[in-house]
């Protein structure tokens, strides 16, 4: 891929290994792309490479070296009692998603600048889950010891990862601890 990439002008950012076994792997790379191109164009280029399945092209806001959720753990745990909006405001950039919300009780307790004020999943999961909800991916994320649920959403590329998933299960893990004390989780 690497070789490939170069050859059509990209230049790697970044290479995230999703998943790996049985001889296979879901790598996730982040490339600069010269001049103005489309996702679409990207991914028909992409596709034409033999023994390589494409899951999806979109654009994304990570900076490829920076760590946000490092950033993200520092803003939570200078100012605890507002962990969860933080945590609901920077998740759609950690993830890749467009928007998130958290979600208690039925009622949407935090939203970010995208996300729905009214929200319902049909069935909300004991642990972290990838769900596809009709044009939306979604990842849902429980509170440990609360009835609070965290969702991020995205409408292009693939469903969420496990390593995604993982990545994501372990920030909500950590801010819950520091802001536990400090914001009510349900009514």
């Amino acid at each position: 891929m690497a070789r490939v990439l170069g050859a059509l002008g990209a230049d790697i950012l970044q290479v995230t290994v999703l998943e790996r076994e049985s001889g296979r792997a879901v790598d996730d790379f982040t490339v600069s792309w010269p001049g103005k191109t489309t996702p679409a164009a990207v991914l028909e280029r992409l596709s034409a490479v033999p023994g390589v399945r494409v899951e999806g092209v979109w654009p994304t806001r990570e900076v490829p070296g920076s760590a946000p959720d490092y950033d993200l753990l520092l803003h939570v745990a200078g100012e605890p009692a507002r962990g969860f909006a933080t945590l609901v405001d920077a998740l759609p950039g950690l993830c890749g998603g467009e928007w998130a919300l958290a979600l208690a009780d039925g009622v949407v307790r935090h939203a970010s600048l995208a996300a729905p004020l009214i929200f319902e999943l049909a069935a909300l999961p004991p642990r972290p889950a990838s769900h596809v909800d009709g044009e939306r991916r979604l990842m849902v994320l429980p509170v440990s010891g609360t009835a609070m649920n965290l969702v991020v959403a995205r409408s292009e590329g693939p469903p969420f990862h496990r390593a995604e998933l993982d990545r994501a299960a372990r920030i909500v893990e950590v801010v819950a601890r520091l802001a536990a004390r400090y914001e009510p989780v349900s009514d």
